[in-house]
């Protein structure tokens, strides 16, 4: 069983970085996508960002084009997500996922990922 530990949330102003980390206990053969999904109070989960590791392509949904980078170092099992000119409609928990997928265009579904984090708050003040 893969476990994924989130870090890197906190409070900035808006216009600020953060800097998310996703460790997982083991090398998990099975997985080829890895993602990290929002959830904001009374809304659903959606995804924010993955990766396709047998190629390293990028996947963004629309509002966070530019400004959210991820990747992943294969070295430590680790999924990073890059965050910048963060705005207060990014305040959500986010969570990071790791599944196999037949298919990209389902990067975004959560029902899709296998393994998940406990989430780390992120929070960004006007």
């Amino acid at each position: 069983q893969v476990q994924l530990v989130e870090s890197g949330g906190g409070s900035v102003q808006a216009g600020g970085t953060l800097r998310l980390s996703c460790v997982a206990s083991q090398y998990s053969s099975t997985s080829n996508f890895w993602a990290w999904f929002r959830q904001a109070p009374g809304k659903e989960r959606e995804g924010v960002a993955a990766i396709y590791t047998n190629a390293g392509t990028t996947y963004y949904i629309d509002s966070v084009k530019g400004r959210f980078t991820i990747s992943r170092d294969n070295t430590k099992n680790t999924v990073y997500l890059q965050m910048d000119s963060l705005k207060p409609e990014d305040t959500a928990m986010y969570f990071c996922a790791a599944g196999r997928l037949f298919s990209t265009n389902g990067w975004s579904e959560a029902s899709k990922y296998a393994y998940w984090g406990q989430g780390t708050q992120v929070t960004v003040s006007s």
